[in-house]
Order: C-alpha cells, then structure tokens, then sequence
C-alpha cells in the first residue's frame, strides 16, 4: 500500500469510485481509495439504480446527462459492463402544477439540447400497454431514461481508475485522519499510514462516523427505504422489447421492468430513521427486515397505475438504508475550516449524478473551483446550527416523505423550524409575519393582516402576491421597515485592515472615513464569487456586508489570504442586527428619531456614520436594496427590539410600516439590481453582469490573473431586465421566477435567473442571461413552459436615473 498519495478517498461505492476515477481523468494518477469491506458496500449494492436526466435545477440536468452519456463511454474504455438499460422513461401529470412541472422542464430540455418532450395517450399506450393512462393530464418521453447495474458501474469506475495509476485498498478500514502542521494529512488504517495533502469523505452510510475521525460534524441522517420485484408477469415475458419506465410522481412511487417483472419503489409517509446514534461498523451488504405494510398505499397507488401489479407475486423486497441531508441534496465540497478535507455524502439519485458528482469533485480539488455554479450541494450551505438533531431529524423526516412532491418556486418548508431567531422574533410574528429561513434564521417573508397566516404554494400567484404589492406600494409612496439581519456582517481591524481587504477584493477600498464601496469578490476561475459593501468606520476599521447564506462559503476565500500581524477579520452576523429604513419618507421618519443631520449634504449617497438612533448606538449606512431613498442602520442584537418598536412607532404617523423580503425582491428588480447566487455566480464574468468597472487592474487582489482573462474575452452573454407582456394583477396569472428559457425567434438565447411583479411600475419582469439579442428586442419567456412575450429593457423602470436614491 501506498504510503504517500495526492488525495485519498475514503469509501468505495459509486461515489467514491467515480470521484476515483474522474481524478485520474483529470491528471492526478498517484491516488488511492480505501474501503473497510467489499466495493459496493452500504447504500450502492442494493440501489434500484435509475437513470434519468431532467432535473429542476439547470446545471444539476446538465450533470445527470453527463452521467447517463459517460456509462456508454465507461463501458467502452473498460470492458466493465455497466448494465445499462434506456428503454426510455414516461413521466405522468395528474394535476395542474405537476403538469407545469412537466412542460416547464420540457422548455428547458428545448433549451439545453435535451432530449424531453410531450407525446400523445395513443403514443404512450404503445410505448406501455401495461399503463392505465386515466386521469393524465400529461405525458412526457424521456428516450434515455432507464436503469443500470450498481456493482457494474461501479467497478467500471475502479477499472478506470486503475488503468490510470489508481491504487484501491478493499478490507481496509480508516482509523484515524490526523491535519499536520503543514496542513497535509495521515490517514491512518490497520495496513500502515499515508500522508496526503486531500482527505476525500465518501464514507455514505459511514460519513458522519469518518467526518467525526477530523472533528468534522455533518448533518445527516440514514432511513430505511423499500422496493420489491414482482414475479415473472405474462404480458412482459412476451414481448419482444423492454417497457420504459413510469415516473408518476402524483402517486409518490417509482415503478420500472426488473428481468420479466417489475420493480416497484416508493417514499413513504411512515418512515423509519436507522443508526440515528452511528452507523454500525459492522454492516456492510446487509438489509432490514421486510415491512410491506409501511408502503401499502404508495403500492395501491401503483396497482390503480399498473394493474397487472397487483395480480403478480412478490420475488423479493428490498428494504435497505439510505443517507439522507436535511434538503435531500448532497453535502459536496472542501469544508472551509479545515484545509485539505472535502466532503461527499448524503447523495440520493446516485446513479443519475454519480458521473457528475466525480467530476465536480476533481475539479474542485484539482482546479480550485468547479466549471458550474453547485452552491445548492456546497457542505458550505449549512452551518453548526444545521447539526441540531431534532432539526436535521425534522427535515429528513419532511423531504424523505415528500420526495416526489413539487418543489414550488418560493416554497418555504416548516419542518425543524424555528431553529435559530433575532430578539424581534415574536414581535414580528404578531405583526403578521410569516417567515422564511435563511441560513438557519427565521426571517419576514411578508407580512399578513393577522399572526398565523402561512403561505400557500404553486407556480401562479399566492396568498402573499397582494399583500406584498401593498408593501411594496407603502415603500415607494412613503417608507418600509425591513428586516436586514440575515446579511453577513464582517469587522475587519487593525494597521493592515486596509492592505488586506484591497488583497481580497478587486475594487479598490475606501481612502476617506465614512465612505462605502462596492466591490465584487473573484472567484477561481474570473468569476463572481460574491459581491460586498465595504465601508470605511475609521482610519484602521472597515465594516463589510455580504450575502447571509453565502457567509461560510466565502469563509474559503477569505483565509486564501493571511491576514496581517495585529489584524482582525470578524464575523459579526450573530452579535449584530440591522433593518434598511427606505423609501422617499426614509429620511423624515429617521431624523424624528436623531440628532444626526440626515440632509444631503450632511449624509450623501454611499456615506456611513456611526449616529444615535432612539437611544440605540448603531453603524448608519446610507444605501438601500431597494433602489430607493433609504439608509440600513445596524446595531447590537440586544437592542434590536428597541430599535425595531421606535422605528415603528415613528414610522406610523408616516404612513410606513414593517416590509418582508418578498417586497424587497420585487423592488430590486424593478431597479435591475442583481443578486448573489441568482444573477452573481462563479459562472458569471464581470462584463457580463455589469460590475467589470469595479475590477481595478491596478493593483494586486485574490484571483486576478483569471479575471484579466476574462475581462479579455468578449461576453459570453448579457445580463439584461425583461418586461413580460399580458402578465396583469389578476393573480391567477404566474410570474417569471428563475430558470425559465429564453427564446427569440424559435432560437433559444438565455434563461430567467429572477423574476418578480412590479407593483409600483405596473410590469411583471423578469432578470435573466441572454446571447444575440440586444435592448429592445421581442423575445418570448417559457412561463410555466408556455410562451410569454417580454421586451429587453433599455433602463429599469423605476428611477432609471438614480434620483430617487440620491435624493
């Protein structure tokens, strides 16, 4: 066995092969994977192993079809049969939204070149004659769909990993993994030690016990799940073809042809956690007692679906556990407080990513970034406060039993909530609040006319779409009160506070005390990896603000750069509270609560002061997310309450009143401002998203030879700001809202990234990327996957001048 490796990983399933595998197909040949029993062992072995490619998220599509491509191309290079299967997958609607669902992702297979699209009941009762095709709404053909073999696929991997100078060590379990002084590793196993510079966690059902060996804590959670083959059925045994799968997600089961019978899966209601207090280290190819009874409504479901289900013996039931993340998505990445340690675990459709998954893997590790925008299965969307038990129990609890439901734009789920809240909390509850979660924070999505409201969920307009208008409307006409604290909040102090943060960032930091900067964060490959406020508080302290959720992503930029003697970079999102006071009113209701002179002249445009707000110190920074006249005030959390009630109070003889997130959406895009992880992604270059001014040449920063690149080469595509036609205040219409395709002239050009109504401007619109296509030009927008004509504005619609926010 090796003793020295450029990474290790540590699990030998699917995942662990395939991240294997595409490490050596990346360069890295001196690797080595270490498994404490057989290849397959755990969750892979027993896996019903589906293949399809169509996902909601666009790059997660684009990475499930790389799988399904790449297992051709494995068999080919290995000799490994892969046991692949593409009769072909129909996809059924039952009900409207899942009917949206459907068409929706069909304009995206348009779009991205996929292979998806709606056919006829006469075509699909030929494709399967065993279906009972009442009651459909809708019936999409994927042709690729199928399934393939789990231990084919996965020694097809370590075949090729092999062959290209990997070492795999079966029966060889990890004891320890010690972080070195110089930040390499030794993983420690019964065989002897290996030092490495990457320690690569796709342990599966092991990895909270392998993370733990690192002090790493990870939250995840294993269940039971259950399928069962039918006996031989007649009707299949004597054709001459196999029948393509079933995804009626309506009747929450799955449902393909296993030899001559079918396989039949389900995710029920009833669900039963495993190991909730550690993986025994001791199972390995073993299953669960069977406990049909559990499934018997999903099994009806797919009996009424598929009637000849229900006339076939059972051959076996498969009943084996899975590892589960608190969203059902996969905890991916380099956990940012430890060099050199990259997690994979929690994965659920393994065999539809698991190609995907090793390739972003290995270029994470071996490039520093991936070539997609992944922040959906970064280990870095989850915080400590995602380790609670009862939570993470709580949304296992919740996606595993929903996993074939909908996943609505806007959609906010109450399980394991609240988990973490501001001093304003109830206050803000008995105002009507009905909140959403940001990074384990509760937070004001809008505000009802009574406490207990909650919201309804679809792909047209809800319960909140008026009350948000009326918010927005209170904003513009006077002034609102929104509830900024889930924005990261940073201090950074001492002699070098200023070198270091014009290190960091690409924008040149401000000289003058008081003044603000905005100023774009570059990621690995020129990108935008995030965007910030810097503010100058004195001649050594700065104050940042960032995007809340992304706080611990960015953490692995921030340590890329030392960090002077006798200075500090601090996170003070907990300890700090903040609300943006805005509107043409802003400054009246403000100025009744200070002696700080808020006058133009006094206080202008991108200007902070610390000042005395009724009676609470606190930072004042004069901007505002919502394009508007407005001023974010920030101070301690134990005097938020205080805040909060004056700034209320005052704002009543105004006309003002508290205003949620989901107003503060619509009102930046009225302005066309852009958001981070919608509009500002790694994806996106600097010239495309209009911050290219803000990236100064001149001096040295983090990442700036791969923007000068960038910065080089002509747009790929623009970012502009869409008015969608038709789109009136009848709420039964539905808004863009992110991921909807563009097209101009039959031709698709770009896709949706944010989209909202404008109440005060009296348009639905829309943000989004677009190529070949310039301002003023009709393009149509796949609303719910129809056609929707939209116009590319040449301004925003709202104080396209900046008068208003100057005032």
């Amino acid at each position: 066995m090796r003793t020295e490796a450029q990474a290790v990983v540590i699990g030998g399933g699917v995942i662990g092969c395939s991240i294997l595998y595409h490490l050596t197909k990346l360069g890295w040949h001196d690797v080595v994977l270490l498994e404490r029993d057989e290849l397959t062992s755990g969750s892979t072995w027993h896996a019903a192993a589906n293949i399809h490619g169509l996902h909601d998220s666009a790059n997660i599509s684009r990475l499930q079809h790389y799988t399904m491509r790449l297992y051709d191309e494995l068999e080919e290079e290995t000799g490994q049969s892969c046991g692949v299967f593409r009769p072909g997958s129909l996809y059924l609607a039952q009900t409207e939204n899942r009917e949206h669902q459907l068409r929706l992702q069909a304009a995206k297979a348009r779009l991205y070149g996929m292979n998806f699209h709606e056919i006829s009941r006469d075509e699909a009762e030929k494709l399967h004659p065993l279906v009972n095709f009442d009651g459909i709404r809708c019936i999409m053909w994927e042709p690729d769909g199928g399934n393939v073999d789990p231990s084919g696929v996965t020694n097809a991997y370590a075949i090729g990993a092999r062959q290209r100078g990997a070492e795999i060590n079966r029966f060889t379990p990890v004891t320890g993994t010690e972080q070195q002084a110089d930040g390499s590793w030794i993983v420690r196993t019964p065989k002897g030690d290996i030092r490495t510079p990457w320690v690569i966690n796709a342990a599966g059902l092991w990895g909270r016990e392998v993370a733990r060996l690192a002090g790493v804590q990870v939250p995840l959670q294993p269940t039971e799940h259950q399928y069962f083959v039918t006996e031989s059925i007649a009707e299949i045994d004597a054709m001459d073809r196999r029948l393509p799968s079933v995804a009626d997600r309506d009747g929450e089961y799955y449902l393909r042809q296993e030899g001559k019978g079918l396989l039949v899966g389900a995710y029920e209601r009833d669900m039963r956690f495993w190991a909730e207090d550690g993986t025994p280290l001791d199972f390995a190819h073993d299953l669960f007692p069977d406990d049909l009874e559990r499934i018997e409504e999903n099994m009806l479901r797919a009996i009424d679906r598929v009637p000849v289900v229900g006339m076939a013996g059972i051959k076996r039931v498969i009943n084996g556990p899975m590892i589960w993340s608190p969203d059902s998505n996969v905890i991916l990445g380099p956990v940012p407080e430890l060099d050199g340690y990259f997690m994979c675990g929690g994965i659920i459709p393994g065999f539809s990513q698991s190609a995907g998954m090793g390739l972003m893997a290995a270029q994470w590790i071996i490039k520093g970034e991936m070539e997609y925008d992944m922040f959906a299965w970064d280990v870095a969307r989850f915080g400590d406060w995602a380790n609670d038990r009862a939570f993470v129990k709580a949304r296992v609890q919740d996606v595993y039993a929903h996993r074939f439901a909908i996943h609505f734009p806007n959609e906010e789920r109450a399980a394991g909530r609240p988990l973490r809240t501001r001093p304003v909390f109830e206050h803000q509850k008995k105002l009507g609040a009905v909140f959403g979660l940001n990074y384990g924070w509760e937070h004001p999505l809008w505000f009802a006319d009574s406490s207990g409201v909650e919201d309804t969920n679809g792909f047209t307009r809800q319960n909140w779409w008026g009350p948000v208008g009326q918010e927005c409307r209170m904003l513009r006409d006077a002034a609102g009160i929104i509830d900024i604290s889930n924005f990261a909040k940073y201090v950074c102090k001492g002699p070098g506070a200023e070198g270091w943060l014009n290190a960091v960032f690409a924008n040149n930091m401000p000289k003058a005390i008081g003044r603000s900067c905005l100023t774009p964060l570059i990621g690995k490959r020129g990108g935008i990896a995030g965007d910030f406020t810097v503010t100058r508080l004195d001649e050594d302290e700065f104050w940042i603000i960032g995007s809340g959720m992304a706080e611990r992503y960015h953490q692995r930029f921030f340590k890329q750069v030392p960090l002077p003697n006798g200075t500090g970079f601090e996170s003070k999102t907990e300890a700090m509270c903040g609300f943006n006071i805005a509107g043409p009113k802003s400054r009246d209701l403000l100025q009744r609560l200070t002696n700080a002179s808020l006058a133009t002249q006094d206080f202008p445009f991108m200007r902070s002061q610390k000042i005395e707000i009724a009676g609470v110190q606190a930072m004042a920074l004069r901007v505002s997310f919502t394009g508007d006249l407005g001023w974010e005030i920030h101070c301690a959390a134990e005097d938020q309450a205080r805040l909060y009630e004056a700034l209320l109070e005052a704002g009543r003889d105004f006309g003002a009143g508290p205003v949620g997130s989901r107003a503060l959406m619509s009102l930046r895009i009225e302005k066309g401002y852009g958001s981070w992880s919608r509009e500002y992604s790694p994806e996106y270059w600097p010239q495309e998203v209009g911050l290219d001014r803000l990236c100064k040449l001149d001096k040295a920063f983090l990442n700036k030879a791969a923007v000068e690149e960038t910065l080089a080469d002509t747009p790929r595509e623009q970012l502009v700001l869409l008015h969608l036609d038709g789109a009136d205040t009848d709420r039964s219409n539905a808004d863009a809202t992110g991921g909807e395709p563009i097209f101009k002239d039959g031709q698709g050009i770009g896709r949706v990234t944010s989209g909202a109504y404008g109440y005060t401007v009296g348009m639905s619109l829309a943000l989004g990327f677009v190529k070949n296509a310039k301002p003023g030009d009709d393009v149509e927008v796949m609303v719910l996957g129809q056609p929707h004509k939209a116009r590319i504005l040449k301004e925003p619609p709202f104080d396209p001048k900046g008068e208003r926010l100057r005032a």
